[in-house]
């Protein structure tokens, strides 16, 4: 490892930390040391970075803004990136959007909004990057990123770099063709519709009171834990079992949102996954109905 990293910082790729904590970059404030956390500026310093990487045999994943994310306590072995500052970035033309990887989903729902374009409303409480959408196929509200996403700009593993039209991202509910070909989005383009600025504002903050009433967002927690099943709602289901307040330690299915884990200060990563287990296995027994987790577990288990 650390001849790969010598290798790293001569080829200028950005910051270089090693053996970096995670918790602090992530909304449930849970997780290890990433081996390497490298924070690249730009796309030929994450295709150098990628490339190191995949000559060397190296584990990467990608870090966005640490919601839907749970890192592991012992860590992450290989890399961890998470794009710097030079992806936070938007351009506007037309009904068309441009967006770097790293910029806030949420801002840009703000800052669309003000343009005075639709259908974006859906992200005012979507708590990660552009980036994180894509992959995720981000949703809320009946939407998603499927229905505005024109195309994406994908660095692959090998360093290599390719854009995908809306069609060849292979979205599905929380899905992208990211999830099989191993690659990192580092810009998206979005075409959304001219609309009207007083009804747009109207929704998000239909949307953002909703939210502020139904939702533990004063608490470090990171969005939905599980994947709403075909025709219900996990947070019904947790609900009806009368699961919520359930604890492990220092992590407890909220009392406010039954489908939020939150963290009262201290929790482990193996509180909140027995948490996940003991709600999966009551939900089977009492409904049978398998609940899929939807937050990324990253690190060595």
């Amino acid at each position: 490892m650390q001849q790969l990293i010598s290798e790293l910082m001569e080829a200028q790729i950005g910051c270089v930390r090693a053996n970096e904590p995670l918790a602090k970059y992530t909304t449930w404030e849970i997780g290890g040391p990433a081996d390497v956390l490298l924070v690249p500026e730009n796309e030929d310093q994450l295709s150098r970075a990628l490339m190191l990487l995949h000559r060397h045999g190296t584990p990467w994943c990608v870090l966005g803004r640490g919601s839907n994310t749970l890192v592991s306590d012992k860590g992450v072995r290989g890399a961890v990136i998470k794009l710097g500052d030079g992806f936070d970035d938007v351009q506007f033309e037309g009904t068309t959007v441009t967006a770097g990887a790293s910029y806030s989903f949420i801002k840009l729902s703000v800052m669309v909004g003000k343009e005075g374009l639709t259908g974006l409303e859906f992200a005012g409480g979507i708590p990660g990057t552009v980036g994180g959408a894509v992959y995720m196929n981000a949703g809320a509200h009946h939407s998603d990123v499927s229905r505005i996403l024109k195309s994406a700009d994908i660095i692959w593993e090998d360093g290599s770099r390719s854009v995908l039209g809306n069609e060849e991202m292979g979205f599905a509910y929380r899905h992208s063709v990211l999830h099989q070909r191993r690659g990192i989005v580092v810009r998206a383009v979005f075409e959304l519709a001219s609309g009207d600025r007083k009804e747009i504002a109207a929704a998000m903050a239909t949307y953002k009171d909703r939210r502020r009433r139904t939702q533990p967002l004063t608490m470090a927690c990171a969005g939905s834990v599980f994947r709403n099943p075909p025709g219900d709602h996990a947070a019904r289901l947790i609900e009806a079992a009368g699961l919520k307040g359930l604890r492990e330690g220092a992590a407890e299915v909220s009392q406010v949102h039954a489908n939020f884990i939150v963290n009262h200060g201290g929790a482990t990563a193996e509180d909140v996954l027995t948490l996940i287990r003991r709600v999966q296995a009551t939900i089977e027994q009492q409904y049978g109905v398998k609940l899929v987790p939807e937050v990324l577990l990253m690190g060595e288990r």
